[in-house]
């Protein structure tokens, strides 16, 4: 795949208790469509943190990548924020 095509995400680390993998929660706004109201839905998704730099509660940010195993498709590309301690 390549480098321009692939999709980023960003969101915060909910567990860091893998190795070399953390959990992100991705969360995304819409209007609904009848009531009008502003939701917020979030979705996690598992991703590959080779150095193992990520900590929970840390703001980063997630790249597409190939499959690495049955449910990792995703790969830490930065961190933007870290938490503070």
């Amino acid at each position: 795949m390549s480098e321009e095509r692939r999709r980023r995400l960003v969101g915060e680390v909910v567990s860091d208790k893998m190795q070399k993998t953390i959990v992100v929660r991705v969360e995304r706004t819409f209007r609904h469509p009848l009531y009008k109201k502003v939701v917020i839905r979030s979705k996690k998704y598992k991703a590959h943190d080779e150095n193992e730099s990520a900590r929970e509660g840390d703001i980063v940010q997630i790249v597409e990548h190939r499959p690495i195993s049955k449910t990792k498709r995703w790969m830490l590309e930065s961190i933007i924020e870290k938490r503070s301690a």
